[in-house]
């Protein structure tokens, strides 16, 4: 366990509390340190190693995620404060058998290099598309200005947002 404790329920600690977080689907109940952030919950507690941490001021957006479907920077939300809400990580885009159209996007129109920022460019994207299903490149843009990439610029991934929505709306992608 490291410093960021977060655990399965067992009991005792008097200074943790006791919360309930749906996960990619998965309901889980943990108990937190009251000033554990949502990003460490994620990575340490539950080995979700998607959400990136790369700059702990929500300046790059690597740890974004969605909480009730509205992306949020993990690395600033604490964990408590995700009781009872529903938080998608990138590992719940798409399924084993089938990549989210957002994920086969960035494959096929080369949106990513390093990938550090992609899980959070992934999920900015997936909030986009799910309230506007023919976003403009504009949209696109706006949608991901709070995302940094540092190895692109930036064309390729919104194109890959561009092809997505393209794909859901059963167009030629």
């Amino acid at each position: 366990m490291t410093s960021f404790a977060a655990r399965e329920i067992t009991p005792g600690a008097e200074d943790e509390y006791r919360i309930t977080v749906t996960v990619n689907g998965e309901r889980r109940v943990v108990e937190v340190e009251p000033r554990l952030l949502l990003a460490h919950l994620l990575r340490e507690g539950l080995g979700l190693t998607g959400t990136h941490l790369g700059c702990d001021t929500t300046n790059c957006g690597a740890c974004t995620v969605l909480v009730d479907g509205t992306p949020v920077k993990s690395c600033t939300m604490l964990a408590v404060q995700a009781d009872g809400r529903q938080v998608t990580t990138v590992e719940g885009l798409g399924t084993a058998g089938e990549l989210d159209p957002v994920q086969e996007g960035f494959s096929v129109e080369h949106g990513l290099q390093c990938g550090f920022c992609t899980p959070g460019m992934m999920l900015s994207a997936r909030a986009l598309l799910d309230r506007e299903p023919d976003p403009s490149e504009e949209d696109v843009r706006w949608a991901l200005s709070g995302n940094l990439c540092r190895c692109t610029g930036y064309q390729n991934i919104v194109k890959a947002v561009l092809w997505a929505a393209r794909k859901e709306r059963g167009e030629s992608a």
